[in-house]
């Protein structure tokens, strides 16, 4: 998957080699909390959607390695169209993004072209060239409630996470029908079965699961809010209903505590995205070195896809 790939003896350590490099290139990598948690504690930020696409707007590196999903890669391209964004691995997709073609989503706005149009930031740049405002599971009410009353939504491609939206502020939207494979595998069932045998545990549930799931939930946010929740709260057994790449980060903070993942319809406790897991030290180390493989994204995509995303974050710093 790379380019004009160069040949290098290959580290004994890829860790030590990766932060070795950062420092020469004056690189940073980012990583999502979905991660391996060999790359987790690697990263020079760890976090979620939000503080991502915060940081990515506000580094001083010159080179930025992403070690997520395209569509966050694009995202730090989008706010640092002169620097170079890296991607370990290109096919490193999103079910949710690919669930809303831009071909589609042009169509679909036309049709109803007196709604604001919000989108959830996993999605492409295409979509965010269209949309007017981004949000984030850690934003997405507050931006909602900003909303006037009267004023007509469009929100995608997240049914689920526009389910809960709708749920929690009352703010009437249009959806578009995508959702998160991830999110979608958890078994309704088998959590309940998990929660009889341990009665005492809590469900903490991220906003992109099925309403189906999220009303067992004793808590339910992004994946920051569900680290501060259980770092915070005295109970010391929780269902995680999630990618399980956030638990590295529970145990690490929580040592004391107990986390499950939340079985999957297949009876597997082990529910990791396909796509975060492309990522691996090897890539990381292999991309710094060649400088490739390279986010692109035309100057015209660029700059209509960075009003929605400067307006996110104009509203998530105010009051």
């Amino acid at each position: 998957f790379f380019k004009n790939k160069k040949v290098f003896d290959l580290p004994k350590d890829f860790s030590s080699a990766i932060q070795n490099l950062k420092k020469k290139q004056n690189a940073i990598l980012l990583a999502h909390y979905y991660q391996d948690p060999d790359i987790q504690d690697v990263a020079d930020y760890l976090g979620d959607s939000l503080g991502l696409a915060r940081k990515a707007a506000n580094t001083n590196a010159n080179i930025i390695l992403f070690a997520g999903v395209h569509f966050m890669a694009e995202t730090a391209k989008i706010l640092n169209p002169t620097k170079l964004v890296l991607l370990p691995d290109l096919n490193a997709g999103c079910s949710l993004a690919d669930s809303c073609p831009a071909d589609k989503f042009s169509k679909f706005k036309k049709i109803n072209s007196d709604h604001l149009v919000i989108s959830y930031i996993n999605c492409s740049a295409d979509i965010k060239a269209m949309s007017d405002i981004i949000c984030t599971s850690a934003n997405a009410i507050k931006i909602i409630k900003k909303i006037p009353k009267k004023q007509p939504v469009l929100f995608a491609p997240d049914q689920n996470l526009g389910r809960y939206i709708i749920n929690e502020t009352g703010q009437d939207l249009l959806l578009w029908p995508g959702s998160c494979i991830v999110h979608e595998t958890f078994s309704e069932k088998k959590i309940l079965q998990l929660k009889l045998q341990f009665p005492n545990a809590q469900v903490i549930a991220h906003p992109e699961c099925e309403p189906s799931i999220l009303r067992y939930a004793d808590y339910i946010g992004s994946t920051t809010a569900l680290l501060k929740y259980v770092r915070n709260n005295p109970c010391k057994i929780f269902i995680v209903v999630t990618e399980t790449g956030i638990i590295h980060q529970m145990r690490k903070l929580c040592s004391e505590k107990l986390f499950f993942s939340a079985p999957t319809l297949n009876g597997c406790s082990c529910n990791e995205c396909p796509h975060m897991r492309l990522n691996t030290l090897e890539k990381i180390f292999f991309c710094m070195k060649n400088h490739n493989p390279e986010i692109q994204l035309s100057n015209e995509i660029s700059k209509k896809a960075l009003k929605p995303i400067q307006r996110m974050l104009e509203i998530s710093y105010s009051a």
